[in-house]
């Protein structure tokens, strides 16, 4: 009864191809409803047969959907967290204010990383992605030196390692976004990097400590990639070199 009607038509000497994938809209509108959570989207697409429609609704945003996509069997359980900050990039600039949420939890059948900023997905994530890689790789090894749970002369793990068992997904929103390029795919803003990874950080401490039984099993997950990883490039540079040697040059 209330609110916008808004109607668009393409320009068909701009957009060549208007023929827009409905499946399109069913993606976005998922990813705003859980972004926005408790708001409900609905899709209405005529079609030749009557008007089909399809909704969207996050109770819980991002908890719901992580939980949606890992389904029941993970290493861990889901794990969510909130904060909110106030800075500036640089000591010449304004103080803004930023907030965010993550939710992750160690799965070894469904591994992602999504990132979303002021209800945009950020493709290549930028700043919180970086901040997710300090944190996390900073605090599984600290964990792993403390319980001497590396071999001796055994190299440090990477993200990589980590990445391959993780299920993750962050939400965040800021006064101020500085984008690294038009395709808004990912941001730069040194001030939320630096906010979430000292936040990251101090969080994963605390619930290591607190999480004894679950952090055992992250960090042997991760050693297990990280030597699978290892073995793999090995036996991939031996038969190389096998199969090198054995040419007619």
């Amino acid at each position: 009864q209330t609110g916008t009607v808004q109607r668009w038509k393409p320009d068909t000497e701009v957009f060549t191809d208007i023929n827009i994938p409905i499946e399109f809209y069913k993606d976005i509108l998922n990813k705003q409803a859980m972004v926005n959570a408790g708001l409900r989207f609905i899709l209405r697409n005529e079609t030749p047969d009557g008007m089909e429609e399809t909704e969207y609704y996050y109770k819980n945003g991002i908890v719901d959907y992580l939980s949606q996509a890992v389904g029941e069997d993970t290493l861990t359980t889901i794990e969510t967290w909130e904060c909110e900050r106030e800075g500036r990039d640089r000591e010449d600039k304004e103080d803004y204010k930023m907030k965010m949420q993550i939710a992750f939890c160690f799965s070894n059948k469904v591994n992602m990383l999504e990132y979303y900023h002021n209800s945009s997905y950020l493709e290549h994530g930028g700043s919180p992605d970086k901040a997710v890689k300090n944190a996390f790789v900073y605090s599984i090894d600290r964990y792993l030196k403390q319980n001497g749970q590396y071999n001796k002369n055994e190299s440090k793990i990477t993200f990589n390692d980590i990445a391959d068992c993780l299920a993750l997904v962050i939400n965040s929103f800021s006064t101020q976004t500085s984008y690294e390029n038009q395709t808004k795919k990912a941001i730069n803003n040194k001030f939320i990097q630096d906010a979430m990874t000292e936040f990251l950080r101090h969080q994963l401490e605390v619930y290591f400590i607190e999480n004894k039984a679950d952090a055992d099993k992250i960090a042997s997950q991760v050693l297990v990639n990280k030597r699978s990883r290892e073995n793999a490039e090995k036996a991939r540079i031996d038969i190389k070199k096998k199969l090198t040697g054995s040419m007619d040059v």
